[in-house]
């Protein structure tokens, strides 16, 4: 039978082998040191635009791990809401907002102690109506006796990849993890520290649902309290999302291994990596964007026009694929064919757009970046 590294003696003892991490270390914290500087210039305005772009990333993205599609609209609005930003809307899902409440209470409070209170509010957030999808689950408290087991596969020929410990440890073991997180903070170095919160806790499993993305909230407390930093400039979850096969293969083999987790450390700093280099272009992004308003700040738009460019702006420069058709502006402004062939002419006029290459049918537009 299979043994899970909690069922021996060495659990919690974990052990790494520097060697292998200290250069991916490094690595990590030369390019946040760089991302760090950038932001730093950013200004108030746009560090909130950042800070909205960010905190929408990682909801989807934190949700979709755990095989959960949200509407992006109503994500902006949730997030725009909570960050107080003028551009909210009216649109409310309150699985969502509690999603993101938890996300800004881990990180905006990131100095604030960790205990079973505040696990079991972030728990009763993310599942406000008592059910996760069509069942109802324990909320704001640790799971029922049932075992706990990660499976895959058809019914019949099911394939358990983890089995958690039993219900009646979890207090215990909780109480070892939340004694080890608020006495550790100046005894770890900060990054590894992040990744061993976010890899013990999934192993506890504490809660019938939620427990990946709780997990990755105490990922970004750890991240903030380490750099001190109350908003978050990368998006550590959609990089996961990006390497999901991965994340759940590593964690795998060390929760069933003997305690030495240099495997997880090592994957979790490259990802890290590619997560704060992934960050650098949504930062060109956001000052493309603003350096593209400032230099069309004169121009009087619709409502609509604004909508369609703030759309073509966040795919960045050649990410709106295809470019802009009449049809695309008819579908995205909600307008007819008449009124988007008229207002594209006007942004044609004004020099906010340009016309792609080729006429005729497959004609098509893309912003003028060179203003």
């Amino acid at each position: 039978m299979t043994q899970y590294l909690w069922e021996r003696p060495e659990w919690t003892r974990f052990r790494w082998r520097n060697e292998n991490i200290l250069r991916s270390l490094g690595e990590c914290r030369l390019l946040q040191g760089k991302l760090l500087g950038k932001a730093t210039g950013l200004g108030l305005t746009l560090e909130c635009q950042t800070q909205a772009e960010i905190l929408t990333e990682e909801t989807l993205m934190t949700a979709a791990i755990e095989g959960e599609s949200l509407d992006i609209k109503t994500v902006r609005s949730s997030v725009a809401r909570k960050l107080g930003l003028p551009s909210a809307g009216l649109s409310v899902d309150r699985r969502i907002d509690g999603l993101v409440s938890v996300l800004l209470d881990a990180t905006k409070r990131h100095d604030t102690p960790l205990t079973e209170k505040r696990l079991f509010g972030w728990h009763a957030s993310l599942f406000p109506t008592g059910y996760s999808g069509m069942y109802k689950i324990r909320v704001g408290q640790w799971r029922g006796t049932q075992p706990m087991q990660i499976v895959s596969g058809p019914a019949g020929r099911e394939i358990v990849h983890f089995e958690a410990p039993s219900a009646d440890r979890i207090p215990t073991e909780i109480g070892h993890f939340l004694g080890w997180w608020n006495e550790g903070q100046d005894h770890l170095e900060g990054l590894l520290r992040s990744a061993i919160a976010q890899f013990w806790f999934v192993t506890i499993h504490p809660f019938e649902d939620g427990n990946g993305r709780i997990a990755r909230a105490l990922t970004d407390m750890a991240l903030s309290q380490d750099d001190r930093q109350p908003i978050r400039y990368y998006s550590l979850s959609s990089q996961i999302m990006a390497e999901r096969d991965a994340y759940y293969h590593v964690l795998e083999r060390c929760q069933k291994g003997d305690g030495d987790i240099t495997e997880w450390l090592d994957w979790f700093l490259g990802c890290f990596c590619r997560a704060v280099h992934r960050s650098e272009d949504l930062l060109k992004t956001v000052l493309d964007k603003a350096a593209f308003w400032k230099a069309h700040a004169q121009d009087s738009l619709s409502e609509r026009q604004r909508k369609v460019i703030n759309r073509m702006l966040d795919a960045g420069k050649g990410g709106f694929k295809g470019g802009l058709t009449t049809r695309k502006y008819v579908s995205l402004a909600d307008v007819s064919r008449a009124t988007a062939f008229r207002e594209m002419e006007q942004l044609l006029a004004l020099g906010i757009l340009k016309q792609n290459p080729g006429k005729g049918r497959s004609a098509s537009y893309d912003l003028n970046w060179s203003d």
